[in-house]
């Protein structure tokens, strides 16, 4: 879906290709460009996906747009693609630790997760020397940004272990948590914001005269935006193992007792 959703963000500048094109006019500049083609150059259908938009039908515009929309489009989808996969190979690995539990409440808590940095770099678009730097661009940006994210992650005082209000024993044996979606937890979204992403990656790549990586970066920062929104609604902690002991059990005088001073922590595989 990333994939679509930067492709769409692109073709919605409206790019035209030659950039700043201005057909010939007056005599005699306009009879010789109209002289310089064949019938059937003048008029030919354009490129599709309208990634960019040919200047003019001539064929020769035409064809430069069909370079565009084939160079575009596989940066795009090879950037999203890499995004992708180190999104899923930080869920698969991410876990949490540090969990606080007092009786059925559980609070704080830490996720841990490996950079996504070296992923994206791995698979992103490397074919020529400005892929390798838009690449780079994107990958340290949001590598960066993700850790950033990922440690304003907390749990906010969530009763995630009900049974634990009142437990029949001295210790509470390993449980797992009430599923909660992501955007249930507190944390702090700002250094995923798109613009942020986009200012971040123009910087980085430090080339103000580099073709259309305004576009590109806005176009990838806008389709990630989207599709964080739809995962922090979506995915679901689950599997955080909660135990602690109950001080204050007591039998038969006080068959049953509270958590205190209990820990959580999730195994990989807990971002669902």
């Amino acid at each position: 879906m990333m994939k679509q959703l930067a492709r769409l963000k692109f073709t919605s500048f409206n790019l035209k290709v030659p950039t700043d094109w201005q057909t010939p006019s007056g005599d005699p500049a306009g009879k010789h460009y109209g002289d310089a083609f064949k019938p059937e150059e003048k008029t030919v259908a354009p490129g599709m996906p309208p990634l960019v938009q040919p200047a003019t039908m001539n064929k020769y515009h035409v064809d430069t747009q069909k370079m565009h929309i084939a160079k575009i489009g596989a940066f795009l989808d090879g950037c999203c693609d890499a995004i992708c996969g180190a999104w899923g190979q930080w869920q698969t690995a991410a876990t949490m630790v540090g969990v606080m539990i007092t009786g059925p409440v559980a609070s704080m808590g830490q996720v841990v997760g490996i950079p996504w940095t070296p992923l994206i770099l791995a698979s992103a678009p490397k074919a020529s020397a400005n892929e390798i730097k838009y690449s780079s661009a994107v990958a340290n940006v949001l590598g960066t940004a993700w850790l950033s994210y990922t440690a304003t992650i907390k749990i906010p005082g969530l009763p995630w272990y009900p049974a634990f209000a009142a437990f029949p024993s001295p210790v509470a044996p390993p449980m797992p948590n009430i599923p909660t979606p992501v955007i249930a937890l507190t944390q702090v979204t700002a250094s995923l914001s798109p613009a942020i992403l986009k200012q971040q990656m123009v910087g980085m790549l430090g080339d103000p005269m580099a073709p259309f990586h305004g576009q590109l970066f806005e176009a990838i920062c806008d389709a990630f935006d989207k599709c964080f929104t739809i995962w922090q609604a979506s995915t679901q902690v689950m599997n955080v193992l909660g135990t602690g002991p109950i001080p204050t059990f007591a039998p038969p005088y006080v068959p049953v007792g509270p958590v205190v001073g209990g820990v959580g922590t999730m195994a990989p595989g807990g971002f669902v």
